[in-house]
């Protein structure tokens, strides 16, 4: 993002005060009207919908200065997700009606938030192809590399390390924990990456995109 971008967005939603949330906490029920605009300040929240058999499916993580859920706050159709908080966040929470007006004054930012949805329609789109045609490997190394470039850290080593535990990923990619797991004990046995309690550590990042590539 833009840095003059960001920092229009935190002195906005500065002028309201900051709550803190602990992991795991649900923010926004699903077919709840939400109260407000939730600007991130710090932490991760995901987006997420409860499938028929009761699984969770990931369709977005927001992380700072993020804010949401813009789509209700523009077209006032019925919230249709859950938001919960993946680490302890801290939130502040505007009245939507004025995040609209500052977006309407604010032709920057309204367009950067346009890029970022245009890309996580992308994104998804490629998801959908992903879970309608590939394998289970194949969607795990999608993801991978997906939240490796959203969200990963990178360290002195030039490894990667993902804040997500393979449930999470399990998650996002639609597919069962024990899949998951074989998956990512396959590509531990092949040197690729690490797995710890917390993260995932991306070893080779390069040798994971050319296998994705293979197969797209």
């Amino acid at each position: 993002m833009d840095n003059q971008v960001a920092r229009k967005i935190e002195k906005f939603f500065s002028k309201y005060p900051v709550k803190i949330y602990k992991k795991g906490q649900i923010l926004i029920y699903r077919g709840e009207e939400p109260q407000a605009i939730y600007n991130i300040v710090s932490g991760r929240v995901k987006q997420y919908d409860v499938s028929d058999e009761g699984r969770s499916v990931i369709v977005n993580i927001y992380k700072p200065p993020n804010f949401f859920p813009m789509q209700w706050a523009i077209t006032h159709k019925k919230n249709s997700y859950f938001f919960e908080s993946l680490t302890s966040v801290q939130i502040r929470q505007a009245p939507p009606e004025e995040v609209v007006a500052f977006l309407k004054d604010n032709t920057d930012v309204l367009y950067n938030l346009l890029s970022r949805v245009y890309t996580g329609m992308e994104g998804l789109l490629r998801r959908m192809a992903h879970l309608m045609v590939s394998k289970a490997n194949i969607r795990v190394l999608y993801e991978l590399v997906t939240e490796c470039k959203r969200f990963a850290r990178k360290q002195k080593d030039g490894s990667f390390v993902i804040p997500m535990h393979s449930y999470e990923l399990a998650d996002v990619a639609g597919l069962s924990r024990e899949t998951v797991s074989r998956e990512l004990v396959k590509l531990k046995n092949e040197g690729l990456i690490e797995i710890n309690r917390r993260n995932i550590i991306i070893k080779d990042l390069s040798a994971l995109e050319k296998m994705l590539a293979q197969h797209l």
